[in-house]
């Protein structure tokens, strides 16, 4: 690798996932893998996999990955990064481990890793993180990742662009756009997980709103119309009585039509891409459920291949490559944000099942 490369001193970049099947007969083995250890049975799996069997037993998460490595290696063209991408997934092909194993295969040593999870918490982040160390216990791989990401300004762009489309859905389909109202939604999680996120960082929910914050911010300047903005989730699973994060957006848009609000633009900032949390739970239910309220509804696209993203993932390899080579890069965030991790504390968003499970990326 020339001394000029940018992304010096990686010789690859490696784009990891949740992973998703394919076709219907792989619904219940990729649920099995999500689930490793759990004890759930096939036939509960199978009622789990009707999300999937729905759009035809296939997921869109890996087509989407496919996207975005195609759009990353434009903008690289653009910017002449000669470094090649990989791509493993966690719970299906490719998989991770299969991949650093190619890597290493092909000659590259040290790795650059982009999650396609933007926040910080177990699930969002360490999870991952868990995973990357047992994928490179076979290898002799140096394994570095960029920070957190939620925050970067590229993002909080493209989500602004898409709730302004969003805005003028709502005036095609004859609601009136400056009073509806901004439904920001990500995945729930167990409260006790959001807790632990908060030790060493700001935590999961602190995060979201301070992007919802900007995106209404810079939307109603745009627009100049005062937007108010709620975070909400969707996704929730586990035992019943076990507190997860809420309210649910169905619960939420209830109790905004009960309000008078009219419409809504529901913007999921807490997905990269339209998965299937996007295309079931929010396409799906929440607006099947708005329809049967007579309440306005159009869900405000993810960040996926947006043009500001894009750019913004590759700042953010520049980044933290420039900080591997001991340089104090500046680091973008919207405003008063946090500057996320290259190396998690290790009690940060801890493991609540395995305490002691290692981890790749801490310090």
């Amino acid at each position: 690798m020339s001394t000029s490369d940018p992304l010096e001193p990686y010789d690859a970049v490696v784009l990891v996932s949740f992973g998703g099947p394919e076709r219907p007969e792989d619904v219940v083995p990729f649920l099995r893998n999500v689930t490793q250890g759990r004890g759930i049975p096939d036939e509960r799996l199978a009622e789990v996999g009707e999300h999937y069997y729905r759009f035809g037993g296939r997921s869109p998460i890996n087509d989407q990955c496919r996207a975005l490595i195609a759009a990353l290696r434009t903008e690289f063209d653009g910017q002449r990064i000669d470094t090649p991408i990989y791509w493993g997934n966690r719970n299906w092909e490719p998989y991770l481990a299969d991949t650093f194993l190619a890597a290493e295969a092909d000659g590259h040593r040290r790795l650059l890793v982009i999650t396609t999870s933007a926040y910080p918490s177990y699930s969002s982040c360490r999870q991952y993180r868990e995973n990357l160390y047992d994928a490179a216990g076979s290898t002799a791989l140096q394994i570095d990742r960029i920070r957190q990401y939620a925050d970067h300004p590229g993002f909080a762009t493209a989500s602004v662009d898409a709730v302004l489309a969003g805005l003028d859905q709502l005036q095609a389909a004859g609601h009136q756009p400056e009073s509806a109202r901004l439904v920001y939604v990500t995945h729930s999680i167990p409260t006790a997980m959001s807790d632990a996120s908060e030790k060493a960082t700001r935590g999961y929910v602190s995060w979201h709103n301070t992007v919802a914050d900007e995106i209404t911010r810079r939307v109603s300047e745009t627009t100049g119309v005062g937007y108010r903005g709620d975070l909400v989730y969707c996704s929730r699973s586990g035992a019943p009585g076990q507190p997860w994060l809420e309210p649910d957006i169905n619960d939420h848009l209830a109790v905004l039509t009960e309000q008078g609000v009219g419409s809504v633009v529901v913007v999921p900032i807490g997905f990269i891409s339209d998965h299937m949390e996007v295309i079931y739970d929010l396409d799906t239910e929440a607006a099947e459920t708005a329809q049967q309220l007579g309440l306005g509804f159009a869900r405000a696209a993810t960040a996926g291949t947006h043009p500001a993203f894009v750019s913004a993932l590759v700042d953010l390899m520049r980044e933290r490559a420039a900080a591997a080579r001991g340089e104090r890069p500046d680091r973008a965030v919207i405003s008063g944000a946090e500057v996320g991790a290259y190396l998690c504390p290790t009690d940060c968003c801890v493991n609540l099942r395995q305490p002691d499970r290692p981890a790749l990326c801490q310090a």
